[in-house]
Order: C-alpha cells, then sequence, then structure tokens
C-alpha cells in the first residue's frame, strides 16, 4: 500500500520543512516538494491531507512496565490494552523491561516476557533486561544480551529484597557493561535508608499516601545519584538514570555532563506537571484522602514550592536531562492502589501515562518551555539514538519505518473520566483527568499501517513486531 501525505509541516531533530511524505509499503520512500507528483505519489493508494498540521516521527516510550508484578499485583495494562493507548497518543514503539528477581534467571525473565509480548502488540516492541540479583549467572547471561537485540539492562539502588543491588553489585555488573557495550540503566535511590523512613513514619502513624514521598526524600535521590555516577566513572560504563525527579539529581546528571562523562538523565511527564502539594491537597468523596494514592509512583512527585517541577523544564532545555519516558505502570485504585489504604508502603508504585506523553510535551510547545524540534527530538528521536533503534525509527526520512503522526497544533484534547472518559489505557482512573491540551493526535501510523485516524482505532493486536536493538549512539 502506497500513502501519500499532503501539505504537513514534517518536524524532525533537526528542523521543519514544508513537504510531502510519501509511503510505500512499511517505509518512507521519499520527501516531496509540495505540489510535485512523481511516479509513485500519482497513483497512491492514500492521500492524507496535512494542511496546517505537522507530521512527526511516531512516538518511542523507552520506559513502560506492562504486566509488571509488583506488591502483590500486576500493573494493569497488558501488552495489548498498553500499546493500543500508546497508538491513539501517537507512539509507535515501547521499550519495556523483561523481569530478573533475585534468584531467578536471567533467560527465563526474558522469554516470560517474551511470551507476554508476542502476538499480543499494536505497535513495535523492544527490551531492557532488568538484573534484578547481579551473581555469576546473571553476569554470564548479560554476554548473550546484544546476540537477543537487548542492548541496555536495568539496576535498582532501591527495593531490597526484590530488586536491589548493592554497591559490590552495581560495580560487577558495570565491568561487564563497559565489556560489552551495553548500556546501564539505574532506578537511583538509596532504598536500605528509604526503608528506615519509611518504616519510622508508619510507627509514627503518618500513613497516607502523602508521605510516600516523604519517605523517598530528594536526599535519597540525590545520594544515589551521585554514587551511580561514581561508580560509571570508576568503571568507564555509560549511564542512564531513569525518571529523575529531584533538582539536586540533575545537577548531579549535569556536574558529570560538564566533565564529559557518559551519563544521561531521564524524567517523566508527571515530575513536569504533578506535585507533591498536589498529592497532599487531593480528595474525593469515594476514596477521601487516600485519594493521593493515584500519584503514588516512585522516584515521587517532589515538591513544585522547593522548585523542583521547574528543574525538570530547565534540564530539557540545556540538555541536562535528554529524555522524557512515562515509567508507564498504572495500577486501578480498586483493588490494587487500595492494597496500601492503611499503609502507604503497600500501595503499588505507578502512574500510567503511555496515551498523554506526547501530548503533555507539546504543551510545553504552546506555553513556550520548549521549541516545536525539541518536542520531536525528547519525545521520538533522542530515545531511537539512546537505545539502538536511530534510522528505523525516529526520523522523517527514506529508508525509515513509516512511523507517522499527523499532529493537529488547532486541535484540542481534553483528559476525562466517568461518562467523559478519554483515554485507552486499562485504569479506572486518571493521574491526567481535567488536563487540557491545546493539541491534538489526529493520525497515528505505524510500519505503514494506519492505526488511529478520524477519531478511530483502526489498528490490530498483533501488528506490532520485536525490535532488536542496535547498541546507543550515544558513547564517546
Amino acid at each position: 500500500m502506497t500513502i501519500l501525505i499532503k501539505g504537513g509541516t514534517v518536524v524532525n531533530a533537526t528542523g521543519t520543512v514544508v513537504a510531502d511524505v510519501l509511503v510505500d509499503g512499511e517505509k518512507i520512500v521519499a520527501l516531496l516538494t509540495p505540489g510535485t507528483e512523481p511516479l509513485g505519489a500519482i497513483a497512491a493508494d492514500k492521500v492524507i491531507d496535512a494542511t496546517g498540521k505537522y507530521v512527526i516521527p511516531g512516538g518511542i516510550d523507552a520506559h513502560t512496565h506492562m504486566q509488571l508484578p509488583f506488591g502483590g499485583t500486576q500493573a494493569s495494562d497488558t501488552f495489548e490494552t498498553g500499546t493500543t493507548a500508546a497508538a491513539w497518543g501517537g507512539t509507535t514503539s515501547i521499550i519495556d523491561f523483561a523481569v530478573q528477581k533475585t534468584g531467578e534467571r536471567v533467560q527465563d525473565g526474558l522469554a516470560h516476557w517474551h511470551e507476554l509480548a508476542a502476538g499480543n502488540c499494536a505497535i513495535d516492541y523492544g527490551f531492557h533486561q532488568i538484573i534484578g540479583g547481579v551473581d555469576d549467572d546473571s553476569l554470564k547471561a548479560m554476554d548473550g544480551l546484544i546476540d537477543e537485540g537487548i542492548t541496555s539492562y536495568k539496576l535498582f539502588m532501591a527495593y531490597p529484597g526484590v530488586f536491589y543491588s548493592d554497591d559490590a553489585q552495581i560495580l560487577r555488573a558495570m565491568q561487564k557493561a563497559r565489556e560489552l557495550g551495553l548500556m546501564t540503566m539505574m532506578h537511583a535511590e538509596n532504598g536500605p535508608a528509604i526503608d528506615v523512613l519509611a518504616a519510622q513514619l508508619a510507627e509514627a502513624g503518618k500513613t497516607g499516601p502523602y508521605f510516600h514521598g516523604i519517605a523517598r526524600a530528594w536526599q535519597m535521590e540525590e545520594e544515589a545519584t551521585h554514587r551511580a555516577i561514581m561508580l560509571s566513572d570508576l568503571t568507564g560504563a555509560p549511564l542512564y538514570i531513569v525518571h529523575m525527579s529531584a533538582k539536586q539529581a540533575v545537577e548531579q546528571v549535569a556536574w558529570a555532563r560538564d566533565k564529559g562523562k557518559n551519563v544521561f538523565g531521564e524524567t517523566c511527564p508527571q515530575y513536569l506537571y504533578l506535585s507533591l502539594e498536589k498529592q497532599l491537597g487531593a480528595r474525593s468523596e469515594e476514596w477521601g484522602d487516600f485519594e493521593g494514592a493515584k500519584w503514588v509512583c516512585s522516584t515521587p512527585l517532589r515538591s513544585e514550592e522547593e522548585g523542583h517541577l521547574e528543574a525538570m523544564w530547565q534540564g530539557l532545555r540545556t540538555n541536562d536531562l535528554q529524555m522524557v519516558s512515562t515509567d508507564h505502570c498504572p495500577f486501578c485504585m480498586k483493588d490494587q492502589k487500595e492494597l496500601g489504604k492503611d499503609d502507604f508502603r503497600a500501595i503499588p508504585n505507578g502512574i500510567g501515562s503511555i496515551e498523554h506523553r506526547v501530548d503533555l510535551l507539546y504543551q510545553g510547545v504552546v506555553d513556550g518551555r520548549i521549541s516545536l524540534s525539541r518536542w520531536v527530538e525528547l519525545i521520538a528521536t533522542t530515545p531511537a539514538r539512546m537505545f539502538g533503534l536511530y534510522g528505523r525509527k525516529g526520523v522523517i526520512q527514506p529508508g525509515a519505518d513509516a512511523d507517522i503522526v499527523v499532529y493537529d497544533p488547532n486541535g484540542h484534547t481534553s483528559i476525562g473520566l466517568g461518562e467523559g472518559r478519554t483515554h485507552h489505557m486499562n485504569m479506572d482512573h486518571s493521574a491526567w483527568e481535567g488536563f487540557e491540551i491545546d493539541g491534538h493526535v489526529d493520525v497515528t501510523i505505524s510500519r505503514g499501517t494506519v492505526l488511529v485516524e478520524d477519531g478511530q482505532f483502526k489498528g490490530t493486536k498483533g501488528h506490532g513486531q520485536f525490535l532488536k536493538r542496535d547498541l546507543t549512539q550515544y558513547l564517546v
């Protein structure tokens, strides 16, 4: 099938150009001067009018957790529901996390994640590998990851007894990563100290959702970020800090980057728009003070009054932060979040945002916080370069996969719930309820197949293919 997208402004990370885009099969084959009709464009099977709209590469969400087991339950989005919601929001590729916990085999966790995703995804998908138990067996298993198309892995400085790695284990894993060229992704919080603070708060009767963020104080993120940077510096392993929320932690990344280190930082929409103050003030007739559980995530929301949210935007402008992913890990309030109704420590950690990331970052363009090209860079191009997909993904150019979004800057997106529910994630609530976006995803195309158009989902379960990824393009 051939598709001609006419009259739009093509936006890449390098700039904008008014051009028509010709798709043949699964690939982009030409960018055409408007008004020209070379062979193939004349008889296109489908013509999409993008006049007055932006034509951008499909979004890449490089940090998702579909069906993740956590806190006695599992994330409510399956690979089918989560990737369908992603397509509605202009995301055409995800990189999820295959899981190995302490005492398990890396190969078994990876095989299980392939079973969960294969044949169920509406968009293309890849995997990072969580190494939740660093030992001789898991280090040996890392040797085979690149052959599997998995060129990044994740360690945790939090969650003792589940995913936690101590400094010696991190050192060994980073030494192996440096040898292989793997990107080390780090959840940087001082988990053992957080557990002490959380226990002390609970003993004092401070058990509501707000105290989740108090226990996970910004000092715990800054300290762990600095320690991870030092271990990265010692071993020479590239380091990518996930879901950064504390301005002091971002300052540590900026310090390392100013010294020329291969250190990178990611933040998430919740740390750009949501705050600890919002969580503290949350009330509802149904849930009372427990309403704040909707916004329990790790790292936690931070104080807007202390300048953390503005610091995240500033980091994106200065490139001290390179990416915005979602850390999409949704849980329903009923039967999931309410597991921690009497103790914040039992609230499953996670927010669902996969459908809204492209829109929420575009609002940053409207508000004058980032440029149009920086928007595309953050949501598509840098994820592709950082995680070995660039050329295939993250750019509108001949030879690239036809992952394309037609975005209407004059459209509007209201995120509602109840009778006015607009999101498609498998959740009984939305952290983004009431948000109004000055823009709208009109068309989503994945490898030449139209998934969303005219307010309808036209995709199919199983369309998505597994992405074997190359090494990062960010090493020096």
